[in-house]
């Protein structure tokens, strides 16, 4: 996977933002993100630009940065586009993901089970995202997985922002069952567990 210091900064920056440590609404400079991301101007310019485009982050001009609000159709748009396109992604990711790939899903389900018993939902949510991007890596579709990856995103920063850690461990449950299905190239399967998980997501 991408380990450039740009994605590394974006990385980090999303983290922030998913988990509410960069609550929404609020200003920020970009020298208060460079020393929250721990890394150089250069690397998150990138990074806010791309924050910016996936909608995560306001370019506000002579204001400066501000962190997205949380609108109430938010959930419902952002979970509107998943369930259309998240199984087709599945599927073809099945189908088309190389073996390193398939081992990194591996060691994806294996963190998301240590989450679960433990019930650590900030670790979850860094292991679904290294999830969406393997996912981005192994679908060879590149129109789906642009308009899957904001969306992704704000799908995680809705979940944390409800405090329903209760949910995590059949979340996560489905979460491993998509993984095993897209790891074990069975795209049928891959692409039925990952719209259950969606329409769970979406009306748990």
């Amino acid at each position: 996977m991408q380990n450039s210091l740009s994605h590394l900064a974006y990385l980090a920056l999303e983290y922030l933002i998913v988990t509410l440590e960069l609550k929404p609404g609020a200003l920020v400079t970009e020298k208060q993100l460079i020393e929250m991301a721990g890394h150089g101007r250069t690397p998150v310019r990138e990074a806010i630009q791309k924050l910016a485009w996936q909608g995560l982050i306001h370019v506000r001009p002579r204001v400066g940065l501000q962190i997205a609000e949380i609108g109430p159709e938010d959930h419902r748009d952002v979970m509107q586009v998943r369930r259309e396109l998240e199984p087709i992604a599945a599927a073809l990711a099945a189908v088309h993901a190389d073996r390193q790939q398939r081992d990194q899903l591996d060691e994806c389900a294996r963190l998301m089970t240590e989450c679960a018993s433990t019930g650590d939902l900030p670790g979850f949510f860094a292991a679904d995202k290294t999830f969406d991007e393997i996912l981005e890596e192994a679908c060879p579709n590149r129109f789906i997985i642009a308009a899957l990856g904001p969306v992704q995103t704000h799908a995680r920063r809705l979940w944390y922002s409800t405090g329903s850690p209760g949910r995590m461990d059949r979340a996560i449950a489905m979460h491993i069952q998509a993984i095993k299905a897209i790891h074990g190239g069975d795209a049928e399967n891959a692409r039925t567990a990952m719209a259950a998980l969606i329409d769970y997501l979406t009306n748990p």
